[in-house]
């Protein structure tokens, strides 16, 4: 392979090997457009019957350009490479061949070694501070770390949800190249690095799709994010394919993860980005498709997509340790123990059943499926940052159950998933944060707080004024992990248990979880779950829980235990707020 890696997308900058540059740009809404290059006259690109406007020209990288578009408005490249000067100034042409690989033998893991550290770069430091923060969570026993989006947004503070040019890595985290060696350090230290991708809608600060690409939207099909995308239309289609493509090929990426899948519309869509990533991606290379994907669609899951966010099972677990049962925390209320002991033995809880919160049926059968297929997690940006203070899980259950919980994330054959901090016991909030200004600060500011009204703790409107501001720097700053806790005695508790357990993840269970399925799930007492697995060897994993606070549950022992979270226990019981995971012949 060359020093870089290049996958020639559709649209975008393109440099060629004589030393020009291949613009192109699907503006079906105009009948004309003209590039501008920094420092030189403008020159008109050619349009094709579908709007495709393309030319090329004798640029270096480097440069910087934007596409004129009307006399009154030129923009920047919406398939950019990189905005230095953020989403509303001018597009840089990056060569890809200037970053120089060291990791070029690195062919991923496989799927069943998985376990995902979800964290956000701003935070954390940008590209390089998540660098230096690799032999760390290496040492912990983490073997991916899921990047929320670095797509460019307005602003330089941002979840990354709010992204409007999905091409160009957020000049606020570094440079591409810093992205790369990002990635190039992990590949070197034997860890996977996932990045989650926003497809189903633009941000509201920097998109000019609807100048110059009305053709790009679908009207039909808002959602409660913004304005449809027209997936079914080919440009667009394409447009997102080789996106992915983009940061799987280009920037070595070991797989995507997709936000809000049920917002795309074109179900057709999805295979094809699955034959198309077959299609391109090198023989032998280990790449993962993820999905976010409210429908439950276990169909895709079938069909090649590599495994889903299981938000049932965290939804469910969480209605069991807080006792919070507002919002969508509704849909799981009734018969919580009933419902956890389905997730474990079948993956998702709704299975086409009634959704009690939006009155529409909801997911697909999933019982056929490897528990692999399944993301598992306690807590990340969205259950976290979504609450009104951003309160994290520890600062609202039992300690004892929310260790029982942890084992349960840690040792159960579903692929695992920490956010930052959560391996010590952070306390920090997560907050919902952004960098916008005027009335679009406003508007958000104020969207945010009524977006609460209905829950009985924010009724009050003063009580909503409680609610922190997105766009104060304070509000970032307050969001940041508090690495000292880490020092404490309970952090250094919670950093043992996060160590103890995946070692034995790795040691006992890793080698065996290839293809695991469920041998049922029994309800063994008040909040109390039996739930057993077939591994690889033949051998079975059972994981006893018991999330009440005053009933000890009776079990068989198992043959080899493996981990018990109370301090003190009688042989084949569980007590209250505990877990007993074991291995049986």
């Amino acid at each position: 392979m060359p020093q870089g890696y290049l996958y020639e997308t559709q649209f975008g900058a393109i440099p060629q090997s004589d030393g020009t540059t291949r613009f192109s740009l699907w503006a079906p809404s105009c009948e004309s457009v003209s590039l501008e290059i920094e420092n030189d006259a403008p020159q008109p690109l050619d349009r094709d019957a579908e709007g495709v406007f393309s030319l090329i020209a004798s640029c270096p990288a480097g440069a910087r350009y934007r596409y004129r578009i009307r006399g009154d408005l030129a923009v920047p490249d919406p398939a950019s490479r990189f905005q230095p000067e953020g989403v509303h100034g001018p597009s840089v042409v990056t060569d890809p061949s200037g970053y120089v690989w060291r990791s070029t033998r690195w062919a991923g893991r496989p799927w069943q070694e998985a376990v995902i550290y979800e964290l956000h770069a701003g935070l954390m430091g940008g590209f390089d501070g998540v660098r230096d923060r690799l032999d760390e969570l290496k040492a912990l026993g983490i073997t991916a770390i899921e990047i929320m989006p670095v797509n460019s947004f307005g602003g330089t503070r941002n979840w990354g949800y709010d992204g409007v040019l999905p091409y160009a890595p957020t000049a606020a985290y570094g440079e591409p190249d810093s992205l790369k060696h990002l990635i190039d350090t992990a590949h070197e230290k034997g860890l996977m690095v996932i990045l989650d991708v926003v497809y189903n809608h633009f941000g509201p600060d920097g998109n000019f799709l609807h100048e110059y690409a009305e053709a790009f939207f679908d009207h039909e099909n808002n959602s409660s994010w913004g304005t449809g995308i027209a997936f079914a239309k080919p440009e667009v289609a394409t447009f997102f394919i080789d996106n992915v493509l983009y940061w799987l090929m280009e920037f070595r990426f070991d797989g995507v993860r997709i936000d809000a899948a049920s917002a795309i519309t074109d179900h057709a869509w999805f295979g094809k980005l699955r034959d198309k990533v077959r299609e391109v991606v090198e023989p032998g290379r280990q790449v993962h498709l993820i999905l976010e994907n409210e429908n439950n669609d276990a169909g895709l899951l079938r069909d090649g997509f590599t495994a889903q966010w299981n938000d049932d099972g965290h939804n469910v677990l969480h209605v069991m340790l807080t006792g919070e049962k507002e919002g969508y925390y509704e849909m799981f209320a009734d018969n919580p123990t009933e419902i956890l002991a389905r997730v474990l033995q079948e993956g998702f809880a709704y299975q086409g059943e009634m959704n009690p919160y939006s009155g529409k049926k909801r997911g697909m059968p999933s019982g056929d499926l490897p528990a692999s297929k399944f993301i598992l997690f306690l807590q990340n940006h969205d259950q976290t940052g979504n609450r009104a203070l951003g309160e994290r899980l520890i600062s609202l259950a039992s300690p004892d159950a929310v260790h029982a919980a942890y084992a349960l994330l840690l040792l159960s054959p579903m692929v695992p998933m920490l956010f930052m901090g959560e391996e010590w016991g952070c306390r920090t909030p997560f907050l919902f944060f952004c960098d916008f200004q005027g009335d679009l600060a406003d508007a958000v500011r104020e969207g945010r707080r009524k977006e609460f009204a209905k829950f009985s703790s924010f009724q009050d409107p003063e009580k909503r004024k409680s609610i922190p501001d997105p766009n104060a720097l304070s509000t970032f700053d307050r969001s940041r992990p508090d690495r000292e806790e880490r020092a404490t005695l309970d952090g250094r508790i919670w950093l043992d248990r996060t160590h103890t357990l995946l070692g034995l993840r790795k040691r006992h269970l890793v080698p065996r979880l290839t293809d695991v399925h469920s041998l049922g799930a029994t309800i063994i007492g008040d909040k109390s779950v039996l739930a057993r697995w077939k591994l690889d060897d033949g051998s079975i994993l059972s994981i006893a829980l018991n999330l009440s606070d005053r009933e000890t549950c009776r079990i068989n022992e198992p043959d080899q235990l493996l981990y018990s979270s109370a301090t003190r226990r009688a042989v084949d019981t569980v007590p209250p707020g505990s877990l007993v995971a074991g291995l049986e012949s």
